[in-house]
């Protein structure tokens, strides 16, 4: 166990298909009320499916755990190209499976439990939620997914040095022939979530993209897409922001903390106006 003035942080393993998936937990200090529980937010790191670790998720899970008073479950899933897919996903899943079966333990309500990532942990977010809506899990109460990857064919890459991008083609590429060896895996929903046409139901999701970043034309369409679903979306774009760069972006932090605090007030049939976290935030500890 690690801690800080505001959060206990527990290192441990939960079991997966392929062996233990390491995770990392955080919860604030703040005791619960007697029969109180916490959401819960689960968080799949960035690392375009061959790399990154629990550490690259820890600026962004202290946060939203900090700031939104509520659990937050970080998973270090499989990494390609020693566990190509459909091991990431499955690892997210098995994760997800675990959570539900110990809500009363970790005091965490599965009715707000949330899916959020990063890049590559994005997409992982992104496919959870289509497998649990097709494995008939738990309903999530919504998704959040910060510059993701969420198309292997790549047709909708933006011009890297055109938007002055700190991610290229040839990264993706080189990403993506390590994740999914099979041409055809590249079509399967769980690894192309942009090439899914059946997106009715699935919960709401905000989608945070950066303006200097290849992979934003692909978020923004997806956006566009749950829309048309009629999946509630909420989509931000940061000016200025490369995509390494947004993850551990104050204000996009700060917007994450907001969307879920508007969608559990939702959930909890509270007043429609929660109390927000204020855009210029001063984090109480370093990240």
């Amino acid at each position: 166990m690690q801690g800080s003035s505001s959060l206990d942080i527990r290192d441990f393993f939960v079991p997966g298909p392929l062996g233990r998936i390491p995770v990392r937990l955080y919860l604030p200090a703040t005791p619960l009320a007697r029969g109180q529980k916490r959401p819960l937010v689960m968080y799949f790191h960035g690392g375009g499916f061959v790399s990154g670790s629990l550490e690259d998720a820890d600026t962004p899970a202290r946060f939203i755990a900090e700031h939104g008073q509520l659990a937050v479950l970080s998973v270090g899933y499989a990494l390609a190209p020693a566990k190509p897919f459909p091991a990431a996903p499955e690892d997210a899943f098995a994760a997800a499976t675990w959570a539900c079966k110990n809500a009363t333990e970790l005091k965490v309500d599965l009715d707000r439990m949330v899916v959020a990532g990063d890049d590559a942990g994005g997409c992982l977010a992104a496919s959870l939620t289509l497998m649990t809506r097709d494995r008939c899990g738990k309903p999530l109460a919504a998704q959040v997914l910060i510059s993701p990857m969420l198309d292997p064919s790549m047709r909708l890459l933006g011009d890297a040095a055109r938007l002055q991008s700190d991610l290229t083609a040839e990264t993706c590429a080189a990403s993506y022939r390590q994740y999914l060896p099979q041409t055809m895996q590249r079509l399967h929903p769980y690894a192309a979530p942009l090439e899914v046409s059946r997106l009715a139901g699935l919960p709401p999701a905000f989608i945070a993209t950066a303006e200097c970043d290849v992979l934003c034309p692909e978020a923004e369409k997806y956006a566009s897409s749950l829309i048309r679903a009629g999946v509630p979306t909420q989509v931000s774009r940061f000016a200025g922001i490369t995509h390494a760069a947004l993850r551990t972006h104050l204000p996009l932090l700060t917007e994450i903390v907001n969307f879920l605090r508007c969608r559990f007030a939702k959930l909890q049939g509270h007043a429609p106006h929660p109390q927000f976290l204020p855009n210029k935030l001063q984090p109480s500890t370093p990240f």
